[in-house]
């Protein structure tokens, strides 16, 4: 079951990620937030480092927190 986050308006999106490799070879990660759950990606938590805040139109965002 990935992360849940419910905005001020009462829509509920959810965590996911994926790993991505950049052109030197290191690998990142790209986390994102759906309304629906999707098989693959879902994070059952938030990332080390970072918290979920809401921007003023509703949508979800991760920010390093520090």
């Amino acid at each position: 079951m990935a992360f849940s986050f419910q905005n001020s308006k009462g829509v509920t999106y959810y965590l996911h990620g994926t790993a991505r490799e950049t052109k030197t070879g290191k690998t990142t990660w790209l986390y994102y937030f759906a309304k629906q759950e999707k098989p693959e990606g879902g994070l059952d938590a938030v990332p080390d480092g970072y918290t979920v805040v809401e921007n003023k139109n509703g949508l979800p965002l991760l920010k390093k927190s520090g």
